[in-house]
C-alpha cells in the first residue's frame, strides 16, 4: 500500500510537471537509432496538455495533440531504407533534433544471462571487438532492472557499433546482428534488454500470468513474499550471512569467489513476477520492430512443463501488447550442460535440460516462432559458453531465409516421424536435404532405445537418407527411441549444411 502511495504522488508530481514541460522523448528515441522500414512507425512522448506535436522525417510530417496527462503519439508512414542517415524533428513550443538516425531493420534481444552474456568475454573477443567496425549497425542497451507496476521509459542510449561501443554488448544479439546485416546488406538496430538469472514469469506481464490457476497462485504467493519486510530481510540476512561464508571460504582456500552478492529482494527485485516485463518490455511496447530474439530457459530447468505453458503464452501477449501482429519470434534452444553423459538416459531419472529443450521445441507450434539449436556449443557444459558466435550466426540464418526470403539453409534435422520395422524403429527427419551426416564422420552416436519396460539401452544406429534406423539385441520389441535426452548429451546428427540435429523423444513417459 505504502509502494502505491509513492507511485501515486510520483505520478501526480509528474502531471503538475508537464503541465510546464517542453516537449520530451522516452530514451528509446534518440542521436544514431534506427526506424524500421516498412511499416508505420510510432513516436511519442510528453508535453504540455493540448499541445500540438510535429514529427518530421524524410520529407513527411506526422502530428498529435497531447492528452490531459500531457502524452502524445504521432505515426509516420511507412519509411524505406537507402542506408542514408536522416534527420528527425520533433516540434512543439520547443523543438528536438535527433541526428544520424538510419531506417533499417530493427531487432529486439531479450532473456537471461546467456543473452546478456557481452562480447568481452567471448572466444577470440580481442579480434572480435577489433573488427567491429559497422556504422550501419546500431546498439541500444536496456539498463537491467524490475518494478511492480508498467513503467514508461528506460535507462540506454543509441550508439553506432565499434570496437569502443560493443564490447559490453550482448554477444549473442551482436553475432546475430553482424551477420543478418551481411545477408541482407541493411541497416540494423538492435535493442538488447537482457537480465541473467531471471525466470520466464518475470518476463512475462502479471494479467498473463493470472490466466492460469498456476501460475496465477505461485505468482501472488510469490508476491505476498515481496511484499513482506519482515520476510525480505530475513532472505537478505540469510544470504548475507552465506556470502560471508563464501567469502572466508575463498580466502582460506586461495580461490576465487564464485557466490554472487546478495540481492535485496525490494520493488526492483530482477525476479519478481512480471517484474522485468513491467520495466524493461513495457516502455518498449510501440517502438517499430521487426521481431525478437530471445535466449532463455536455464533458470527455468526443472519446471519444463510450467514453461511449456507459460512461454508460449509469453510471446502471445507480447505481440497483442506490441500491436504489429505475429511478429518473428526466434528463440536459442538450450545447449550442453555439466558433464558429458556417457550412459543410455533412465526414466527414473531425471534431465531436467532435456525437458525444458522439449518445452521449447513445443513452442514452435506458435505461428511465426522458430527456433536455432545449439546443443553443440558448450562442449564442456559450462552455464555461460563463451562460443556464441554460431548461436548468432544460426539465428541470422534462420532470419535470413524466414523472414527475408533468402535460399539458404537454416534449419538442422529435426524429428518428423517414428516407424516400427520388426525389431528396428526408423526414425525420419525432416531439413535433411541432401542426407544426414555425422559431425565426426564416424559412428552415430546419442540414440537409445527401449522396450516397454521403459528400460533404455544405447541402440545400433546407421543412417539411410534422412533417416536413421536404430535396434539393440537387447530390445527385441522397441517402442521408444530417445535422441540427445540428456542435460549434456553425447550427439553427432548433422545435416549437410552443418546444422545440427535438435534432441527430442518419441515417447511421453514421466
Amino acid at each position: 500500500m505504502i509502494l502505491k502511495q509513492v507511485l501515486t504522488f510520483g505520478f501526480l508530481i509528474g502531471c503538475i510537471s508537464a503541465a510546464n514541460a517542453d516537449v520530451t522523448l522516452p530514451a528509446i528515441f534518440g542521436d544514431n537509432m534506427v526506424l524500421q522500414q516498412g511499416m508505420v512507425a510510432p513516436v511519442w512522448g510528453k508535453a504540455d496538455p493540448g499541445e500540438k506535436v510535429t514529427v518530421s522525417v524524410a520529407g513527411q510530417s506526422a502530428s498529435a495533440v497531447a492528452d490531459s496527462n500531457g502524452r502524445w503519439l504521432a505515426r509516420l508512414q511507412p519509411l524505406k531504407a537507402d542506408g542514408t542517415p536522416v534527420t528527425v524533428t520533433i516540434s512543439g513550443k520547443n523543438t528536438l533534433t535527433l541526428n544520424n538516425v538510419l531506417v533499417g531493420e530493427v531487432w529486439v534481444g531479450s532473456g537471461q544471462s546467456n543473452m546478456q552474456y557481452s562480447v568481452a568475454g567471448v572466444l577470440n573477443s580481442k579480434s572480435e571487438i577489433a573488427a567491429a567496425n559497422y556504422p550501419k549497425l546500431r546498439l541500444f542497451a536496456v539498463k537491467p532492472f524490475g518494478w511492480p507496476y508498467p513503467l514508461d521509459n528506460v535507462t540506454g542510449k543509441w550508439v553506432e557499433c565499434t570496437p569502443r561501443t560493443v564490447p559490453g554488448f550482448s554477444a549473442a544479439l551482436y553475432f546475430f546482428g553482424r551477420d543478418l546485416q551481411q545477408e541482407i546488406n541493411q541497416p540494423i538496430g538492435l535493442i538488447h534488454s537482457s537480465q541473467g538469472a531471471t525466470v520466464v514469469q518475470s518476463w512475462t506481464r502479471w494479467d498473463v500470468l493470472m490466466t492460469d490457476p498456476q501460475t496465477k497462485k505461485q505468482a501472488e504467493n510469490r508476491v505476498k513474499q515481496l511484499d513482506d519486510p519482515a520476510w525480505v530481510a530475513k532472505e537478505y540476512a540469510a544470504a548475507t550471512a552465506k556470502y560471508k561464508q563464501a567469502q572466508e571460504q575463498a580466502t582460506s582456500s586461495a580461490q576465487p569467489l564464485r557466490a554472487p552478492k546478495p540481492e535485496w529482494l525490494g520493488p526492483s527485485y530482477i525476479n519478481r513476477p512480471a517484474g522485468l516485463y513491467n520495466a524493461m518490455i513495457h516502455p518498449l511496447l510501440g517502438f517499430a520492430i521487426r521481431g525478437v530474439v530471445w535466449y532463455q530457459g536455464e533458470f527455468n530447468a526443472g519446471d519444463a512443463e510450467q514453461y511449456a505453458h507459460v512461454f508460449p503464452k509469453m510471446i502471445v501477449d507480447w505481440r497483442q501488447q506490441w500491436g504489429e501482429g505475429n511478429f518473428p519470434f526466434l528463440f536459442v534452444q538450450l545447449p550442453e550442460n555439466g558433464p558429458l553423459e556417457t550412459q543410455p538416459c533412465n526414466v527414473a531419472v531425471r534431465e531436467k535440460w532435456a525437458e525444458l529443450r522439449e518445452a521449447q521445441s513445443k513452442t514452435l507450434s506458435v505461428p511465426n516462432t522458430f527456433m536455432a539449436v545449439t546443443i553443440d556449443t558448450a562442449p564442456g557444459g559450462e552455464l555461460h559458453p563463451k562460443n556464441k558466435q554460431p548461436v548468432g550466426s544460426r539465428l541470422a540464418l534462420i532470419a535470413a531465409n524466414k523472414v527475408y526470403g533468402k535460399q539458404i539453409a537454416c534449419d538442422g534435422p529435426t524429428f518428423d516421424s517414428m516407424i516400427q520395422q520388426g525389431n528396428a524403429i526408423r526414425i525420419k527427419f525432416r531439413n535433411a536435404a541432401g542426407g544426414l551426416v555425422t559431425k565426426d564422420g564416424g559412428p552415430v552416436q546419442g540414440f537409445a532405445i527401449s522396450g516397454a519396460d521403459r528400460k533404455f539401452v544405447w541402440g545400433d544406429a546407421r543412417i539411410e537418407g534422412d533417416s536413421v534406423v536404430v535396434s539393440s539385441p537387447a530390445v527385441p520389441e522397441p517402442v521408444s527411441i530417445r535422441y540427445g535426452w540428456a542435460n549434456n548429451p553425447l550427439v553427432n546428427i548433422y545435416n549437410k549444411s552443418g546444422l545440427p540435429a535438435s534432441p527430442f523423444r518419441t515417447d511421453d513417459w514421466k
